[in-house]
């Protein structure tokens, strides 16, 4: 798997962009050393390529038995179309809420209750949209049997947000997987890196303590 070129892809597309000394502040509060957009993908070929090779494998490994993939509106919707076409499974896609019209549907595509489908999203913080969309689909009478992600930031919340769902999460990518490789290529000091470290493992201390320095 082409992780460490997708990563490099990634940083020097700006993507995702690093800043110790400038944090990003997110709508939630937090302070973050790490600011990601991950829609600029799906501009990119050879890059929105590499993911969906990722993800196809990443699929085929650890969810053999799938038989649709469904895309979480919006982001996820060109990369699950990608998985899928690799796959030769059939698609659907699901919305954050039913239609307001027509027949109020919030899953669109074709599924049977003898479906394992497996759901792609491009990015996971909390796992909220994605795990609203895995209850819509579960509502339906339909077998979810996991999530693939592009990234996740592996903060503590979806780890707690995933197995309260009781939904299996597996990412191509991940922020611990990003800073060690920026680290092994010396674009951060040790003392960055541990900076960096342990931001997504308690990101309101993080906040606290960076907060405090800045004064």
């Amino acid at each position: 798997m082409q992780t460490d070129q997708i990563i490099q892809s990634l940083i020097d597309n700006q993507i995702v962009s690093i800043n110790l000394e400038k944090p990003f502040r997110y709508a939630s509060g937090i302070l973050s050393p790490i600011y990601t957009d991950f829609r600029l993908t799906i501009s990119i070929p050879s890059l929105r390529e590499m993911i969906a090779d990722g993800l196809a494998e990443n699929i085929k490994k650890n969810y053999p038995d799938a038989t649709v993939i469904g895309g979480v509106a919006t982001a996820g919707i060109p990369h699950a179309a990608w998985v899928a076409e690799r796959l030769n499974l059939p698609l659907i896609y699901v919305r954050a809420k039913p239609k307001d019209h027509g027949a109020g549907k919030q899953i669109e595509g074709r599924i049977t209750k003898d479906d394992k489908v497996v759901l792609i999203d491009d990015l996971i913080s909390t796992g909220g949209s994605v795990l609203g969309a895995v209850k819509a689909v579960r509502n339906e009478g339909v077998n979810v049997i996991g999530v693939a992600s592009v990234f996740t930031y592996g903060l503590p919340d979806a780890d707690k947000n995933f197995a309260a769902a009781d939904t299996k999460l597996v990412p191509l990518l991940s922020y611990a997987e990003l800073i060690k490789q920026g680290h092994k290529e010396n674009k951060f000091s040790d003392e960055q890196y541990s900076r960096l470290s342990t931001w997504h493992k308690a990101p309101w201390d993080w906040t606290k303590r960076e907060e405090a320095n800045a004064k």
